[in-house]
């Protein structure tokens, strides 16, 4: 199998945790190259839901090895925990089978508290964080003031590091936003005991990956959130802080761009977002509680209700070209089943022009008028289909009409949220 990035080519939560999944079969290694616990990939395997913050989804399959990359922020205690819960569940998870970059960056009680003060000095304005710590602890990092897993792992190094980023910190806190100090002391020790227990874990990461690609085997480079929340590629600035687009995959992980034979993007078959930001394509009141409550749309890190529209190929168009996207896997079609008419938007307005693509001013998108294909539904039921051609009919032209408004192929189809409901095309 070839070495696949997979990436999402909306606003995040396409499913990319169920197509990982479903690729996994024929994959060696699975390997997370950016975000933090501010992501989460769901997937249901025998009736049980598993939803993964940090690990990726492929820890789910027995034999395949999985990598934490250096371009994701980790916070220890979150990825304790989620090694912790997925061992209740008969899961094996060990250092036989899940590596962590010792270069990834590491979250801190300071970062998550930054994050709430921002959001809440912001008000209005707010960007609609998670309150998770990963924005201001990529903020560290590009800083040069961050703490890695390797500093971690040297008592002494990281008593330095610590101290000094405390002072600082403390400083921000109680003479900008009048909030008590942190104890050094406290978060030192705690993270003493975290560094013991992912001691085992840790490895280096571009070693250990392409060293296997060398060997032959695949590796299966999985994303969080998804294009449109890029840093450099999404809504500005209402987007994530790492580089969800596939070119993250290299710098997440430091296996090179020659080495990556495929890009496949992972879309629904309408469109969500979580958060504040724009949304041209966004139902109205009536439908969006429809389409929300069928297809179970709420954050599975926070739980927020998302935000739904009909589908977008003026986003998706970009999003190929921004990712060199070579196939697409179409998930929840069978949440459109009970609708009488399903629409694309197919082109964008912007004072009486059409656009190719969506306005880099984030001004100009709440000035945007989508310009709709209707056509009719199949109001039937797709979730037992098991091939392209047990859709029916209409779900059949809806996916081709999909594939010439985007100009790639669609090669997974999904029709539910267990494993088995799911078919290569």
């Amino acid at each position: 199998m070839p070495n696949i990035v997979v990436v999402g080519a909306q606003w995040g939560d396409e499913g990319k945790g169920k197509v990982i999944d479903m690729l996994t079969e024929k994959t060696d290694i699975v390997v997370r190259f950016q975000g933090g616990n501010n992501a989460g990939h769901t997937v249901v395997v025998g009736g049980q839901e598993f939803i993964m913050h940090l690990i990726p989804s492929g820890i789910l399959h027995p034999g395949k090895y999985c990598v934490i990359g250096n371009g994701v922020v980790v916070d220890p205690a979150g990825l304790l925990e989620e090694i912790e819960g997925l061992r209740k569940r008969g899961i094996q998870v060990t250092p036989a089978n899940l590596g962590v970059s010792d270069q990834a960056h590491l979250i801190f009680p300071y970062h998550r508290t930054l994050d709430k003060l921002k959001e809440a000095k912001v008000g209005p304005g707010k960007i609609g964080t998670t309150g998770r710590g990963i924005g201001p602890c990529y903020t560290d990092k590009a800083a040069r003031v961050g703490i890695r897993l390797a500093d971690l792992l040297d008592r002494e190094v990281f008593r330095k590091k610590l101290q000094l980023n405390i002072e600082e910190k403390n400083i921000l806190f109680t003479r900008v936003y009048q909030a008590p100090a942190l104890n050094f002391e406290e978060i030192f020790e705690s993270y003493s005991r975290y560094a013991e227990q992912l001691a085992p874990h840790t490895v280096n990461a571009p070693l250990v990956l392409n060293r296997a690609v060398k060997e032959g085997k695949s590796i299966l480079f999985e994303g969080a959130q998804g294009t449109w929340l890029d840093i450099d590629h999404g809504t500005y600035p209402y987007v994530t802080s790492s580089n969800a687009t596939a070119g993250g995959a290299c710098v997440g992980t430091g296996v090179g761009p020659s080495l990556i034979d495929q890009v496949i993007g992972v879309v629904k078959a309408y469109t969500t977002r979580v958060g504040e930001g724009p949304f041209p394509t966004e139902f109205p009141p009536a439908l969006m509680e429809q389409i929300r409550t069928k297809g179970k749309e709420f954050g599975a890190t926070t739980h927020r209700p998302r935000r739904c529209g009909w589908f977008d190929a003026v986003l998706v168009r970009h999003s190929i070209i921004l990712n060199g996207i070579n196939e697409i896997a179409v998930t929840k079609l069978d949440v459109l089943d009970d609708c009488p008419t399903v629409k694309i938007c197919t082109t964008y307005r912007l004072a009486g022009k059409a656009l190719e693509t969506p306005p880099a001013n984030i001004d100009r998108w709440s000035q945007v008028e989508p310009i709709y294909e209707e056509h009719p539904g199949w109001l039937a039921d797709t979730s037992q289909a098991g091939s392209f051609e047990e859709l029916p009919p209409q779900a059949q032209k809806y996916l081709k009409r999909l594939e010439e408004l985007l100009g790639v192929r669609i090669s997974i189809v999904s029709v539910g949220s267990k494993r088995e409901q799911a078919f290569h095309v």
